[in-house]
């Protein structure tokens, strides 16, 4: 049975990925109203792959015997200003995730929770991509500038990406 600090950090940490899936469905629809399919579809990958984060987690505390108890999800931003702008955010909340799972990893070692800190081996490697994925486009949204001919061509580029099930689920 999983203790009762690990269980309240894990339905915590559930709820902020069901957040994260709302926000990234908030920016893929801001992007498809704009006519901007590729960013769109970029965002809603993220979406999936939020949701898939959180079923990780809820699989996880019930196979420890836990309870998961979800909450209501407070309301996301609908607007960005670019799509530079929505990239840089989202690099922003991953980062914020990232302090989270850091978190959760500590309360693990603290309780001594060394199955839970081995589930979130896995999230630690994924924010390290999220981060970097997010920085990447950043870059890449600088130097495209206003040229509105390489933007066109990065939204045709973002269009081409598939969703993949994460391997904690897909070995589920």
């Amino acid at each position: 049975m999983i203790n009762r600090k690990i269980e309240d950090a894990l339905n915590a940490q559930i709820n902020a990925e069901f957040w994260s899936a709302y926000l990234y469905l908030s920016m893929a629809m801001k992007f498809e109203a704009e006519g901007r399919a590729g960013i769109a579809n970029w965002f809603r990958i993220q979406f999936k792959e939020e949701q898939a984060h959180a079923e990780i987690f809820i699989n996880y505390l019930v196979q420890r015997g836990g309870r998961v108890i979800l909450k209501a999800i407070d309301a996301v931003p609908t607007e960005w200003d670019s799509p530079l702008a929505a990239f840089e955010a989202t690099l922003a909340h991953e980062e914020k995730v990232t302090a989270m799972i850091n978190n959760l990893y500590a309360i693990a070692e603290a309780e001594h929770d060394y199955a839970t800190r081995g589930k979130l081996d896995w999230f630690v490697a994924e924010q390290v991509e999220e981060e970097e994925t997010a920085q990447g486009l950043i870059d890449r949204l600088k130097l495209i500038g206003e040229d509105g001919l390489a933007l066109y061509m990065l939204d045709q580029e973002l269009a081409q990406r598939v969703y993949n099930v994460p391997s904690p689920l897909a070995q589920a």
